[in-house]
């Protein structure tokens, strides 16, 4: 009995093991290859998409389009800003410290971002660097970013595949703004924005701070890098 029992144990750590080294096969994998309409010829190859950690797009252009220039303008957060934010509440408490966050980026008075919970965030990093990118909404649609190199005039352009939008790989819960002075040598401060104006809805337009001319941008998630073959 015992020994029968014992084997009734390894068959059951045995399957129970199956899934456990499938799980950890599916997060190891270095890369992963897309449907064929994902996919791009890449000097006789294909392009490749390997998985990292989530990043944010901060792009700007027509909701509706396809494709455009101006991609010279986009940014990116390596790091998801919004927990690396400072509440409006504690903006007194940044400029004491200097303007460093306690997630040790530095506050910018002149060019500062807000998200949709009225956090101070840091700047994404500019420009994004050209490639291609897989990037989601997290609704319906996933597809290929790709940022081309910029012309000898500095624009870039950008495309995404599939027929997709901008609007629908835009994720609508997150919003962000760029607020800089309105007049040269004015006054721009978190300090004058409404704290009841937060949060903002999915979708909606980030609210004006007084002093300050705003930009909103559409946030991308990336969830994967071209590699080239």
């Amino acid at each position: 009995m015992t020994k029968k029992e014992g084997g009734s144990s390894a068959r059951s750590a045995f399957f129970l093991l199956i899934p456990v080294l499938f799980l950890l096969g599916w997060f190891m994998l270095p890369s992963f290859d897309l449907s064929p309409s994902q996919t791009r010829a890449a000097g006789g190859g294909q392009t490749k998409f390997q998985r990292i950690p989530t990043q944010f797009i901060a792009a700007l252009g027509d909701p509706g389009a396809t494709s455009g220039s101006g991609a010279q303008s986009w940014g990116l957060w390596p790091l998801d800003p919004g927990p690396r934010g400072v509440e409006l509440t504690n903006y007194k408490r940044l400029k004491e410290a200097g303007g460093v966050a306690p997630a040790r980026w530095k506050f910018d008075g002149a060019d500062w971002w807000l998200e949709e919970h009225g956090l101070i965030m840091e700047q994404p990093t500019f420009p994004l660097p050209p490639g291609k990118y897989l990037v989601t909404g997290r609704r319906e649609v996933t597809a290929v970013l790709t940022i081309h190199p910029a012309d000898r005039n500095g624009d870039r352009r950008w495309e995404l595949d599939k027929g997709a939008t901008l609007y629908d790989v835009t994720h609508l819960a997150c919003r962000s703004a760029r607020y800089t002075p309105a007049a040269v040598g004015g006054s721009c401060s978190p300090a004058n924005a409404q704290k009841t104006a937060f949060p903002v809805a999915p979708g909606g337009a980030m609210p004006p701070v007084e002093g300050c001319t705003k930009q909103d941008y559409a946030v991308l998630i990336v969830i994967g890098v071209g590699m080239e073959d």
